[in-house]
């Protein structure tokens, strides 16, 4: 049982690197969806996943519709700033999917529309200037939330 973090073509290596390191310290998978917006032999996406890479389970996809042959649909909860429900208003389960998408776009829009019950947002002041939080930073936000809500299992 674990939680498994999904990235839809990440652009960032250090955000990568960060959430690779989070997913290593709570036990969770790594989900990368292609295209990546580096390469991973990356010396920031190294440097910022630190030694840990060796402690986590990394799957790689070639496309989101991949991604969703392979994997329980039922499970899937999908980050982005449009939706209305705030992570925390959602019932997280074990071996959940937690899905997020690119810096500079998010999850495309056609995902997010077919999925509304299952979208959060991570609650923010509203200023047109602050639009969304750093990547690694609303991963760990929503993980460990989803880690509570099942006990953290595994975790002292």
């Amino acid at each position: 049982m674990s939680i498994n973090i999904v990235l839809m073509e990440p652009e960032i290596p250090q955000n990568t690197g960060n959430i690779a390191r989070t997913c290593a310290a709570t036990g969770s998978k790594l989900h990368l969806i292609r295209p990546l917006g580096f390469s991973l032999d990356s010396k920031h996406l190294k440097r910022a996943g630190l030694d840990y890479w060796n402690l986590l389970d990394v799957y790689y996809y070639d496309s989101f519709e991949e991604f969703k042959e392979k994997n329980d649909s039922n499970n899937f909860f999908y980050a982005t700033t449009k939706s209305k429900k705030s992570y925390a208003d959602m019932k997280f389960n074990e071996n959940c999917f937690l899905i997020f998408g690119k810096e500079t776009k998010g999850i495309p829009e056609d995902i997010l529309n077919k999925n509304k019950e299952k979208t959060m947002r991570i609650p923010m002041i509203k200023n047109e200037n602050a639009r969304s939080l750093n990547l690694s930073n609303s991963v760990n936000i929503v993980v460990y939330e989803a880690l509570r809500q099942i006990g953290f299992p595994n975790m002292y």
